[in-house]
């Protein structure tokens, strides 16, 4: 029998936890969840509302037993986890954001030690507060700084603080069109950032990164699956500045061998963790696809303009490589293991992250509609300059050389946005709850 629901408004008051702690030392006491995470069938949940009356039906259904659980979500963490990585503390930039904390959940249920510095100028420190309870026993290794990381003696005190391991790198502006109306800004975060966080690492010797860069250093290749090797040729002042950051983590390498770099190139993430606790919360209106679709379909926006119907594809609209954010994550943890343990320094590497399949906008709204059992109202539009028709990855080079490999398909995607979706129509905010005390600039 499943036990009684311990809570009947459980955002509100896992919202209201004390936040993750400063990273434990020796001389610290370890801090202790004060919320325990329990099992509803295979699936490892927090309290929650979904298994009543008013829940989506199949959620009710993969609490008792359906595929893409947190347990073994968790077990993939840890076999994703490299050797003796217990102990290990890494470095998290943008942790509370959208791909970084699910990433950080990764982390710490693979047995890592994880220290968050965000500014949460686009993101969420309810997001922190959902990931340490979903960690469970592992919460207490999660630690945060509110810092910017623009701010060099901000970075530092963090740095000052403990000994890194490893950085993953996942802050920066990621909007294209902004990109476009404001360049110096998005130059000032993702080059002028990543400088100041290079620095910082090398003056305190940690010299391991998994840096976050994106398909758009491609442009709009004439050709797919797109590799490694496609030239790089960024339509816009966002892939220009994923693209100088990745040469000047190759001439930080070519100039001290002792740097390990591994940089992701990210296709299209989508979904959210299969809890519906953790997921994409855009500040403002929309830059990609699927968080318009999943406002409209909650009720925020009338429809969905899709720019262009006429590309040379099987439904008339462009393709793109979705991948599930979940395998997204977990692409991290197999680029640490990469950087831990090989035996020698592996020099400055670039992977694709997607999985290799090619899918229409048409065919990821309509997984969507059958997921949800909403209907997308779209509007024709015309097509955008700049738009690739057809970019799908090859993730050959990740598979063979990181042993990744994307395990969910865009049904599974669809669900489990759709299960945040419904459980969040107005995203992070809203559950009230008070503002995180982690160190400040």
């Amino acid at each position: 029998m499943r036990p009684p629901r311990a809570h009947s408004n459980f955002f509100l008051h896992l919202d209201s936890l004390s936040p993750p702690p400063l990273l434990a030392s020796p001389s610290r006491p370890r801090f202790v969840p004060s919320l325990p995470v329990r099992t509803l069938g295979r699936r490892l949940v927090p309290p929650s509302r979904s298994a009543s009356a008013g829940a989506p039906e199949g959620e009710r259904e993969r609490e008792e037993g359906g595929d893409g659980g947190v347990e073994e979500m968790a077990a993939a963490a840890k076999e994703a986890g490299p050797s003796g990585c217990s102990g290990r503390a890494v470095l998290v930039t943008g942790g509370a954001g959208y791909i970084g904390s699910h990433a950080v959940l990764q982390l710490l249920t693979a047995g890592f030690r994880v220290v968050v510095v965000d500014s949460l100028a686009n993101s969420s420190e309810i997001a922190l507060r959902r990931v340490r309870a979903l960690a469970g026993e592992h919460a207490s290794n999660l630690a945060f700084h509110k810092a910017d990381i623009r701010d060099k003696d901000g970075l530092e005190k963090v740095f000052a603080s403990a000994r890194f391991d490893a950085v993953i790198h996942f802050a920066g502006l990621k909007a294209v069109g902004e990109s476009v109306q404001k360049p110096l800004l998005y130059y000032d975060h993702n080059v002028v950032g990543t400088i100041n966080l290079l620095e910082i690492m090398a003056a305190h010797g940690c010299k391991k990164l998994v840096f976050s860069s994106s398909a758009a250093v491609y442009g709009s290749p004439k050709n797919s699956p797109c590799t490694e090797d496609f030239p790089l040729i960024p339509h816009n002042p966002y892939g220009r500045t994923k693209l100088m950051a990745e040469e000047i983590c190759r001439d930080i390498y070519h100039s001290d061998p002792e740097w390990s770099i591994i940089l992701l190139r990210y296709f299209n993430p989508v979904g959210a963790h299969p809890s519906g606790y953790v997921g994409e919360d855009p500040c403002g209106t929309p830059n990609n696809l699927m968080p318009f679709v999943q406002q409209i379909a909650v009720g925020r926006r009338p429809s969905l303009t899709i720019f262009g119907n006429n590309y040379a594809t099987k439904d008339g609209t462009g393709v793109r490589d979705y991948i599930h954010v979940v395998d997204l994550a977990e692409g991290h943890l197999f680029a640490l293991r990469k950087l831990f343990d090989s035996s020698s320094n592996i020099g400055c590497e670039a992977y694709n992250l997607g999985t290799g399949k090619g899918t229409s906008v048409l065919e990821i709204v309509n997984a969507f509609e059958k997921a949800s059992g909403k209907k997308i109202p779209l509007v024709m539009g015309q097509r955008r300059p700049g738009d690739a028709e057809i970019l799908f990855s090859s993730p050959a080079k990740a598979e063979r050389e990181l042993h990744w490999k994307a395990k969910y398909g865009i049904t599974e995607m669809c669900r489990d946005l759709w299960n945040w979706a419904s459980k969040h129509p107005y995203g992070y905010a809203a559950s009230e709850s008070p503002k995180l005390n982690g160190s400040s600039r």
